[in-house]
């Protein structure tokens, strides 16, 4: 008999991020189809009678598709980009400070 998290391992067929479409829903006569990226994981270990196991899951609403009189278009979430911006340009910002020191050597 397998340990459950391999169990649960079996039954999922990806892993990692992906991106899932909310309903589509209609608001005015605009058209919008929800957009999120979502991940997910397992992970477990121990010999079967002591192993344990755990997962997680997030998901980020990046955004929407919205059908509207000009048309079909993606329509990015401000506070989304944010949340993934300032990382980003922090992490960026270190790496390039270290590299400029580390030139200047």
């Amino acid at each position: 008999m397998s340990s459950l998290p391999v169990r649960i391992a079996d039954t999922l067929k990806q892993f990692g991020a992906q991106v899932a479409y909310g309903e589509e829903r209609e608001i005015e006569g605009t058209t919008f189809v929800p957009v999120a990226l979502v991940a997910y994981g397992f992970g477990g270990g121990g010999p079967e009678e002591e192993g344990g196991g755990g997962g997680g899951a997030y998901a980020v609403p990046v955004g929407a598709y919205v059908g509207d009189s000009l048309g079909v278009r993606f329509q990015a979430n401000p506070v989304a980009l944010a949340a993934v911006a300032i990382p980003l340009v922090w992490v960026s910002g270190k790496a390039l400070a270290r590299v400029v020191k580390a030139l200047k050597k």
